[in-house]
């Protein structure tokens, strides 16, 4: 099949020696150059404390990337449910769907956005971990308080309301996506090899509701594009160190290096044997490979649209790499 849209999930990855001041701004010049180039959606992924990724509030930088933008669909790729009280976040989202009708999403996950216990814990008031059962009820409630069913007045007035959607990297995730009616975003980026998982759990249990009709997938695809495959595996490099450092259990709390210093990392084997086989899961290379990559995954897994995430050190290699696709497709 082809491929009918295209979005794009954005980190905010902060280069060495840059505060999160450079870079959200940079991030906001990206989106305006998505926007230009006909990308449907920008969401932005929740993390907290981490030196690497300057995405903290998803609400707060949507509504700047909203306000200087002005067709593209804004919204979180999520907001994490287990840190926030459900009207939380559905008063904010509904605030920003207000100040920007029929361009707002809210995509939630169940994830901590965080490696650091003391940060999980701080986020929410000392509580433990959120179980499968508190993380159904709170969605659910945030859907009703969407759905203006709990008797609590959101916003005054009648206000557009924000899409939702469900973030799924496992079977659970895709189950609770069908049951309650809702499109999902399956992140392919994170983990590959439980897509085909996702999307047949989906698809067999989905029920219409008042959110949908029927099942809607984005196929969440690290897509990293050069103008040559050697170049695209340059400017890859730092991320692939920062997963290297994960894999071998040294935490998320680095600094992403710049592409010279990853360029003179040393890979263990069994690490780079990890980190080959998730890429040839991706889409990584020049503009041709990278093309034929997205599409054989679309073909593959009948995704309604694709969302590419594209973790590279400096804004400008992600800007052309977004160009680079929407250019050859």
């Amino acid at each position: 099949m082809g491929i009918s849209r295209l979005s794009a999930l954005e980190l905010a990855v902060v280069e060495d020696g840059r505060a999160a001041t450079e870079v959200l701004s940079s991030t906001a010049v990206v989106a305006g150059k998505l926007e230009e180039l006909g990308y449907h959606r920008i969401w932005i992924a929740e993390h907290h404390g981490s030196p690497a990724i300057a995405t903290a509030s998803p609400p707060v930088l949507a509504a700047h990337l909203a306000a200087v933008t002005s067709a593209i669909r804004i919204g979180s790729g999520g907001v994490m449910v287990p840190n926030h009280a459900p009207l939380a976040i559905a008063e904010q989202f509904a605030t920003l769907s207000a100040l920007h009708p029929g361009r707002i999403d809210l995509g939630v996950g169940r994830g901590p956005g965080t490696f650091d216990e003391k940060i999980v814990r701080a986020l929410r008031r000392g509580a433990d971990p959120t179980t499968d059962d508190e993380y159904r009820a709170d969605v659910a409630e945030l859907l009703r308080h969407l759905a203006g069913e709990t008797g609590i007045r959101v916003l005054p007035g009648e206000v557009p309301t924000p899409e939702p959607w469900l973030l799924c990297s496992s079977a659970a995730g895709a189950l609770l996506a069908a049951e309650l009616g809702l499109p999902i975003a399956a992140a392919h980026h994170i983990r590959p090899q439980d897509t085909a998982e996702v999307l047949e759990t989906y698809r067999g249990n989905f029920k219409p509701s008042q959110w949908l009709e029927k099942p809607y997938v984005i196929l969440c695809v690290e897509t990293i594009c050069a103008d040559t495959d050697e170049e695209a595996e340059y400017v890859a490099g730092p991320c692939k160190v920062i997963k290297s450092y994960l894999l071998d259990g040294e935490g998320g709390d680095l600094a992403v290096p710049t592409p010279e210093q990853a360029a003179a990392h040393e890979f263990a084997p069994e690490t780079a044997e990890i980190l080959g086989r998730f890429a040839a899961a991706q889409a990584h290379g020049g503009p041709e490979k990278v093309v034929r990559s997205l599409e054989t995954l679309a073909a593959a897994t009948g995704a309604d649209e694709l969302m590419l995430t594209t973790p590279v050190y400096d804004a400008g290699a992600r800007a052309r790499s977004y160009e680079l696709v929407a250019k050859s497709l």
